[in-house]
């Protein structure tokens, strides 16, 4: 499955809700699929924020030609969506290929604005 790593777990409809809306830490959530160029080019990226921030967040992907309800559920239409789930809600969300140094400080920035609304 697209963009799957030591650090990156795939998850698809079945097991969403068990491991991203109960997750106790974040989750960002790479919506992918493997005839995705984009989505590809992302794969070193979020490998290496998981491994860096293994203690703050997890990341996932769900590749969206198999898991059509959870594509679905969350509007997902282009890929790679990235969305950050936060105690089960979706709190930060982007469409489109990054560079890591970017969405490193698109993370930080959206679990700061997290952690101060708790």
């Amino acid at each position: 499955m697209a963009g799957t790593s030591e650090w990156v777990r795939a998850v698809g409809d079945a097991d969403f809700a068990a491991e991203v809306l109960a997750s106790e830490l974040p989750v960002l959530v790479e919506f992918t699929a493997d005839w995705c160029p984009p989505c590809r080019m992302m794969v070193p990226v979020l490998a290496e924020l998981a491994a860096e921030r293994a203690t703050e967040l997890r990341v996932v992907t769900v590749d969206v030609d198999v898991n059509p309800e959870t594509q679905a559920g969350y509007g997902v239409l282009s890929m790679p969506t990235l969305m950050l789930f936060s105690k089960g809600e979706p709190i930060w969300s982007a469409v489109g290929a990054r560079p890591k140094r970017w969405l490193g400080q698109e993370l930080t920035e959206a679990l700061t604005r997290a952690r101060a609304a708790a």
